[in-house]
């Protein structure tokens, strides 16, 4: 059995860690409360995008734009050039991945960067864009060059953040450099279950923006767009929705993140507490028995001198 002293030592070394991993729950619980506040916020203007896009697709069926382009083939420009279309399995797509700047969080970081990994492997000419120092590092180790490095964005994500990377990425598509362009993150669904989401930004899908007309309420009128529906799609796509988009991803990987390190940090004062209590316990017998050794060899000792 270890002595007092030692079991006191490791005590202390507990208690210590405790207030740590206390102090960092109560840290991590405020900034999920900032961030749902920061998200309930911001949802209407994201919505009226979602839903002003949807009604300029619904009312223009034949509507052509860059942003909409599905990209089977090399433009005709290209082709006339001499070069040939790309098979889909050759399409240029970009991955922005959402980490941490720290661990301390379980799964957090490892489920959505093997998600990535996994996607990297399946595309034929991917671009990587790294969000987070977690991310950074574990494809810095593996040798996986990535495109671009956000590690500034992920603690208290902002519009000006987002529209960062947002800008990087619509300039990107837009000069060809990519056809696609996906985010992954960490959503959370609820407040113990976390899921990795993999959305695309670019380009729009018509399906992914269906149109509702209202119930029982006034048939709305025609609407026109000035100065047409095509800049319209200019405007907004870039800097709201792909910018919106990008904001959402972020605090919900920000909100994902906190609720994940309060968990870990829950159970990790739990283990501590209950380490505390067994080491009090064997603290305790073990005083007893050297209190009990004294006593006997006090008793032995008087005995001898009789």
């Amino acid at each position: 059995m270890a002595s007092t002293k030692e079991i006191r030592t490791r005590m202390k070394s507990v208690e210590q860690t405790l207030k740590i991993t206390n102090a960092m729950y109560l840290i991590a619980s405020s900034n999920l409360r900032k961030a749902k506040a920061q998200l309930e916020q911001a949802a209407p203007y994201f919505t009226k995008m979602h839903t002003t896009i949807a009604d300029i697709l619904h009312r223009s069926p034949e509507l052509s734009h860059h942003f909409l382009d599905q990209r089977p083939e090399i433009p005709a420009a290209e082709r006339e050039a001499g070069h040939r279309p790309a098979p889909p399995e050759q399409r240029k797509v970009g991955y922005v991945v959402l980490s941490g700047d720290k661990g301390l969080a379980g799964a957090y970081n490892h489920n959505v960067l093997k998600l990535a990994e996994r996607r990297l492997r399946e595309t034929a000419h991917p671009k990587l864009f790294v969000v987070g120092l977690v991310g950074r590092a574990y494809f810095q180790e593996r040798d996986i060059p990535f495109e671009e490095d956000f590690s500034y964005v992920v603690q208290n994500p902002t519009m000006s953040r987002a529209r960062d990377i947002s800008d990087e990425l619509v300039q990107q598509f837009l000069d060809r450099e990519l056809d696609e362009v996906r985010i992954l993150y960490t959503e959370m669904v609820s407040a113990l279950r976390l899921e990795v989401r993999e959305q695309t930004l670019l380009p729009l899908v018509r399906e992914n923006f269906p149109w509702e007309p209202p119930k029982g309420g006034p048939v709305l009128p025609p609407v026109t767009y000035l100065p047409s529906p095509e800049a319209v799609l200019n405007a907004i796509v870039p800097s709201g929705y792909v910018r919106g988009m990008v904001f959402g991803a972020l605090v919900e990987a920000f909100s994902s993140e906190q609720s994940a390190r309060m968990t870990a940090m829950e159970s990790a004062s739990d283990n501590a507490r209950d380490m505390l209590k067994k080491l009090s316990l064997t603290y305790n017998r073990a005083r007893q028995a050297a209190i009990t050794q004294e006593i006997t060899e006090v008793a032995g000792g008087a005995q001898a001198a009789q």
